[in-house]
């Protein structure tokens, strides 16, 4: 009887480098995420129609921007939390822009469960890339704060409208920052300058 032996470090050596080489669409996620926030501090008192369809525009970006990097080279098995991530991004802004007239508290709901499902998502990627890459604190960080606020909309659901928005807005900038930070690390290690 032969055993089949899967290098793991070689997995993760090939998930790295397809990450690194596709390091423009977590800029391009980091980038949107920032958008979104900026447009949440600079409007705060638009409608919140205009927040939930800005919501739905960024879960929709974010989410086809995790799917092209999760299908760009390499092998699928070493990138599904990508997949997944972007999967859950998809479904959250399209039943957004699908159901616009929801309600305040809906909403932050759906935005609670949406943090919290991509942050975990998020965190054990970055665990898979520890032994891999300097800087994978920066994606298991961006997980980590999207399931923190996640929690904090889960808990304090009846909290002002404004309130929320800024939240949000801060969230959407913070989260943004620590994504294009790691997009950065990627395009250093693709080009050898760790």
């Amino acid at each position: 009887m032969t055993s089949t032996y899967v290098d793991t470090s070689s997995v993760r050596h090939t998930m790295l480098h397809a990450l690194a080489e596709n390091w423009w669409l977590f800029l391009l996620r980091g980038l949107c995420a920032i958008v979104f926030g900026m447009l949440a501090f600079v409007w705060p008192r638009a409608t919140l129609l205009t927040l939930v369809l800005l919501y739905g525009a960024f879960a929709l970006v974010d989410g086809v921007a995790a799917i092209l990097a999760a299908i760009k080279g390499g092998e699928m098995t070493s990138r599904w939390w990508l997949a997944v991530l972007g999967a859950f991004s998809i479904a959250a802004g399209g039943l957004t822009l699908y159901w616009p007239v929801l309600t305040a508290l809906v909403l932050l709901l759906f935005i609670a469960f949406w943090a919290i499902a991509t942050g975990i998502v998020q965190v054990i990627g970055g665990l898979r890339l520890r032994k891999e890459i300097d800087g994978e604190w920066l994606l298991v960080a961006g997980g980590v704060l999207s399931v923190l606020f996640g929690l904090l909309l889960l808990t304090r659901p009846g909290a002002g409208a404004l309130a929320m928005i800024y939240a949000i807005g801060a969230f959407a900038i913070a989260h943004g920052i620590l994504t294009v930070a790691f997009s950065l690390r990627l395009h250093r290690h693709v080009h050898g300058t760790s």
